[in-house]
């Protein structure tokens, strides 16, 4: 929201700059305008509730504290939406692993793809390497470059990164032009870099923001959602996260229960596609080397079947995971020809694959229940899901 308080003031303060009454005026027409735009999307999301906050859940495993992503220790994310005039429904989420010098300090990390129809920059690096060097960033399909582009500024930025000449940026998307002017390309290097140095611990806010600003899912406003898993101290005590970018379709369920089939979709005008994708962004503290979680990932991607989706031909279904264990962190630079770390043993995985399997699932309802009715681009109209008939339904199961 400040970067379209800028974009409006600039604009109109450059037209009236010489006459002070008019100045005067603008200024208190845009200053009310953002207060509407911003009170009212914020009043809108907090009043839907996530899907614990009705009494339901999902799995077995408790979540942690925030029930988020940032429950991981050092994790913190970022967003910036943008939500100007008719057609921009669209904006930027980034996923910080440390507050620190990515570049010189690496976390192990791995990607599985479900279906590859998409963009996800970096893939091939982390794949070979099995590192992350950047923030990982969200946003819409066309504004992909850009995004790139920002990631590497802002390592090159770095105090001791004077000397690098080469960055593998890890940027994510969906496509938002269903409710978003994609072809515009509004998303700047301002917005991906406000996104990062926003980026914080804490509660994450969910719903129509950030990436999931202009998405869709199952045929209703999908967006940004989170969750996350605790083990007991018995299983290790870890802690798993997701955060993930809801675009893709399919028939919601939830607990088993064909919801989208009973509630049925919102009418839809003539060229609206229920394909997608959806992007999960995976965190642990446990002590797993790029293999592991590269096997993480995968599990986690099974949360997309477990709410009905099955990745559509046309959709990109990607989730990347990484640690945030310390004996992990790589070095750019060591004076040491070995590296000696510990790790968990395989047969210690399997709470952890419960895990990401639950947090994804949660994280993607998440998403559903606390976005809110969104009009974009063209007059489309993305509904709400309507939490009352959610309500009404569950009550009738048996479960």
């Amino acid at each position: 929201m400040p970067f379209i308080v800028a974009r409006l003031f600039d604009k109109e303060f450059r037209r009236v700059r010489d006459c002070p009454e008019d100045r005067t005026m603008v200024m208190l027409i845009i200053f009310s305008i953002c207060l509407v735009l911003w009170g009212g999307v914020l009043l809108a999301s907090s009043d839907r509730p996530r899907m614990r906050d009705l009494g339901l859940r999902t799995g077995v495993l408790e979540p942690g504290p925030l029930n988020a992503i940032t429950d991981v220790a050092g994790v913190r994310v970022g967003q910036v939406t943008l939500i100007e005039g008719g057609d921009v429904r669209t904006g930027v989420t980034a996923i910080l692993p440390h507050p620190g010098n990515l570049y010189q300090d690496k976390v192990s990390a791995g990607i599985c793809v479900a279906n590859g129809y998409g963009k996800l920059t970096g893939f091939t690096q982390v794949e070979e390497l099995g590192t992350l060097e950047t923030p990982v960033v969200l946003t819409n399909t066309l504004n992909v470059p850009i995004a790139a582009e920002a990631i590497i500024d802002y390592t090159l930025s770095f105090p001791g990164n004077d000397k690098v000449t080469s960055v593998n940026p890890v940027v994510g998307e969906t496509n938002d032009g269903w409710l978003n002017d994609i072809r515009g390309r509004h998303v700047t290097k301002a917005h991906v870099l406000g996104a990062i140095r926003a980026a914080k611990e804490g509660p994450v806010e969910e719903g129509a923001v950030g990436a999931g600003t202009g998405t869709t899912c199952f045929d209703f406003k999908g967006g940004i959602g989170t969750s996350s898993r605790r083990l007991s101290p018995e299983r290790g005590g870890y802690t798993v996260g997701a955060l993930v970018q809801t675009n893709f379709g399919g028939v919601l369920q939830i607990n088993g229960l064909p919801l989208g089939q009973l509630i049925g979709p919102p009418p839809q005008p003539q060229g609206y596609s229920g394909d997608g994708s959806c992007l999960v962004v995976v965190a642990t503290d446990a002590p797993l080397d790029s293999r592991n979680l590269k096997r993480l990932a995968k599990r986690a991607l099974l949360g997309i079947a477990r709410t009905g989706g099955f990745y559509s031909n046309g959709s990109g279904d990607y989730a990347v995971a990484f640690s945030t264990a310390a004996e992990l962190r790589v070095p750019h630079h060591s004076a040491s020809a070995t590296r000696t770390v510990t790790l968990l043993r395989d047969e210690r995985l399997t709470p952890l694959f419960q895990a990401a399997a639950e947090a994804t699932e949660e994280a993607i309802l998440n998403s559903l229940f606390k976005a809110v009715r969104m009009e974009g681009f063209e007059g489309h109209v993305a509904e709400a899901l309507p939490l009352d008939k959610v309500r009404e339904f569950l009550k009738k199961s048996p479960q």
